[in-house]
């Protein structure tokens, strides 16, 4: 999503007994996180606003303190240890900083405001791409920029406004790191140890000789658990630093050894009947994923890497001695790839496994070097209208900048509210931002309602005030992915109508006000969210999906030409493969926390990206072999030319995915003649290659499905 309103869903332990329907969807659940984080800001916010209010008496001060101490402890929710989560914090207090002098700048001419604050709720947005921790803040960082860029105020008023936003930081973040649980184990390393520990057990079957179909199916279970867990947040769950670069290549890694054994365990390949190198790969194979099980769970044992050099070089020097007469020469070729393709993932696996643990060996630069570097590989990815983080920076920059264009030219009150409005209520498609509009001005109005009968009831008893605005604090700091978000804007007007009564009693009337700018926010977001890209993340993941299969079609071609030795350069296009995947990762986030129905069934889109997954690391497999020093052999050119066929299918998919089709995939995509052609005796590498082509081609017919539902949606009205 463009902006989320709040922190994410939290996990839920507990629901209130059985009750009406009706009543039970108004309720929230039962969530300690949650719960913590209410104790907190209902500590921090009152007493703050007590202390600048009442004690220093500096009415900016007053409100940049309850409104950053809503921003640091209720909007970003960080993750991580306590040093993490402190360096967190210190972060958002300074770019918060930076944003409060600008919008304080540029607030006397709405011009410049508009102009501002395109550029740089961009560069807030786009920012998330950093990691978890940066995505998280964003909201809580804009908060800082529009609160003073849409209210009234002069460059005089900015150490007030500084001073009350670094007392909420300093004391939001005190209460943070008290008042926070032991941090619970990492969901993902937990997940992909299950995964290594599964894919080990698997092996182990294969070489007893035995049906190893149980274990295949579990290892295909934990590696769909292990997809689960990493896609089950908005954005990725991985920073920049070199640990969190490797434990999201380690995951890429695990899920693409499972496709291999998968595929060995479907096809029936007697393991018992191999050589004994390739049974020598499998089982070191298999010794090393209970070594990462083990490392992802804390154990620091020791692997010797080198232990696959030997039988690596064996299997390569056989393979290439192979001739295609005989009996069981396609069977030993089959059984070697096999073998060797698991024992180089899996090889990989363990650097990258060590590398997340913090304990291979460095051999590249690392600290903030290696961050930057990280940085600006990812951002570059992102540098394209195919990205969701992109089209979603560019929704909330418009959206924001239309939000104060609009709060000036109504001249409404209260600004700020208007642009509060519009941030709170977008969203990744048209649909689910009117959907989220409407609920937003529904809970306004309730809280509208509630406030001001609490108002009306207190009168003018600033004691009872006092006494009610920790309440509603908890309550509105609750709320957000505990209850409705109705709730959460009911909760929170009550405490603005609580807050401002305290500083400038008004009565019910801040509640009305409120309604009308938060409607004006809300039609602003639905306006934009039908102007920028109102299909949201399905179209983008259809975007790049497309991508994924047209540039690895073009680095398959490169990649089968290196390996057969008809092309004398590395191939080049595994970066925008790469820039590609890494797009289309995020895209799938976005689909998958999109609210409202999906129009694709899931299992679809998880097959089309293993495709693309699986085309991807085909090509580095390829790539990564030794070309042949052997005189020119005709049936090289045979099999570039299967590639460029696998190509023409790949870019028959991809056109499918960009354009309305005129028909099904299947009759779009070129067909594979039935009778490829012979290869010579001697080129038993060659046999290799093919095996690398068959992998990618037995799996194009179970693509037509799944990308004739995806492109079928193109023709679908956005709003249906």
């Amino acid at each position: 999503m463009a902006a989320p309103s709040a922190a994410p869903p939290l996990e839920v332990r507990h629901r209130w007994p059985t009750v009406p329907p009706a009543v039970a969807s108004l309720r929230p659940v039962w969530s300690k996180p949650a719960a913590l984080r209410a104790v907190r800001a209902t500590l921090v916010v009152p007493g703050m606003f007590a202390l600048t209010d009442r004690v220093i008496g500096d009415l900016q001060m007053a409100t940049f303190a309850a409104f950053g101490g809503f921003a640091t402890l209720v909007l970003a929710s960080f993750i991580g240890s306590r040093v993490h989560k402190l360096v967190a914090h210190t972060i958002l207090g300074v770019v918060g900083s930076v944003l409060l002098i600008i919008g304080t700048a540029v607030t006397s001419n709405t011009a410049l405001a508009v102009l501002v604050t395109v550029p740089v709720v961009f560069c807030v947005l786009f920012g998330g791409i950093a990691g978890p921790n940066a995505a998280s803040g964003a909201t809580a960082a804009l908060l800082a920029y529009v609160l003073p860029a849409a209210s009234p105020g002069t460059l005089s008023m900015i150490p007030s406004r500084l001073e009350g936003w670094w007392l909420a930081t300093g004391a939001g973040t005190l209460a943070v790191l008290v008042l926070s649980p032991r941090p619970e184990s990492d969901r993902l390393r937990l997940a992909a140890s299950d995964s290594a520990g599964a894919l080990a057990v698997a092996l182990d079957a294969a070489l007893s000789g035995k049906d190893a179909k149980p274990e295949v199916d579990a290892a295909l279970e934990s590696k769909h658990q292990l997809a689960r867990v990493f896609s089950s947040t908005p954005f990725r769950p991985t920073g920049l630093a070199r640990t969190d670069q490797a434990l999201d290549d380690l995951v890429e890694s695990l899920e693409w050894s499972s496709l291999l054994v998968v595929d060995m365990g479907r096809e029936r390949t007697d393991v018992g009947d191999a050589s004994e190198v390739n049974k020598q790969l499998i089982g070191i194979s298999a010794d090393a994923l209970r070594h990462i099980a083990g490392l992802l769970r804390g154990d620091r044992g020791q692997f010797d890497l080198t232990r696959f050099d030997k039988p690596l070089e064996v299997d390569a020097a056989e393979v290439v001695s192979l001739g295609t007469e005989g009996p069981g020469t396609e069977r030993d070729v089959h059984l070697s790839f096999h073998a060797r393709m698991v024992a180089s993932s899996v090889r990989v696996a363990v650097i990258q496994a060590q590398m997340a643990c913090g304990i291979a060996e460095r051999t590249e630069p690392t600290g903030m070097t290696s961050s930057l570097r990280s940085g600006a590989n990812r951002a570059m990815g992102h540098a394209s209208l195919r990205s969701v983080w992109t089209l979603n920076s560019i929704r909330g920059a418009v959206a924001l900048a239309a939000a104060i264009a609009t709060a000036d030219l109504v001249h409404v009150q209260h600004g700020f509210w208007v642009v509060l409005g519009t941030l709170s209520v977008l969203r990744t498609t048209a649909g689910s931002t009117g959907a989220t509009a409407l609920r937003a001005i529904v809970g306004t109005a309730a809280g509208f309602f509630i406030g001001g009968g609490l108002i009306l009831a207190i009168g003018d008893n600033t004691s009872a005030l006092w006494i009610a605005l920790p309440i509603a604090v908890f309550v509105a700091s609750y709320a957000p992915g505990t209850a409705p978000f109705a709730v959460g804007q009911a909760a929170f007007t009550v405490t603005i109508s609580v807050l401002y009564n305290i500083l400038v009693p008004v009565g019910w009337k801040v509640g009305v006000v409120r309604i009308e700018d938060v409607a004006i926010g809300a039609a602003v977001s639905a306006v934009v969210g039908i102007l920028f890209w109102p299909r949201g993340a399905t179209a983008i993941v259809a975007g790049d999906l497309a991508d994924s299969f047209h540039f690895g079609g073009t680095y398959l071609v490169q990649a089968t030409s290196w390996a057969v030795g008809s092309r004398s350069t590395l191939p080049d296009a595994g970066a925008q493969t790469a820039a590609a995947a890494l797009r289309l990762d995020d895209a799938v986030r976005g689909l998958m926390n999109e609210q409202g129905s999906k129009h694709v069934p899931k299992e679809y889109v998880w097959r089309l990206i293993a495709a693309t997954l699986r085309l991807r690391l085909t090509c580095q497999s390829l790539a990564s072999l030794p070309p042949p020093h052997v005189p020119d052999d005709p049936a090289r050119h045979s099999l570039v030319g299967e590639a460029v066929l696998l190509a023409d299918q790949c870019d028959g998919i991809a056109r499918q995915l960009r354009m309305t089709p005129n028909g099904s995939t299947q009759e779009v995509i070129p067909a594979f003649s039935d009778d490829p052609t012979p290869l010579l005796p001697e080129a038993g590498y060659l046999l290799w290659v093919r095996e690398h082509l068959d992998h990618v081609r037995e799996r194009i017919a179970d693509l037509v499905e799944p990308v004739d539902a995806i492109a079928s949606r193109k023709s679908v009205p956005w709003w249906r």
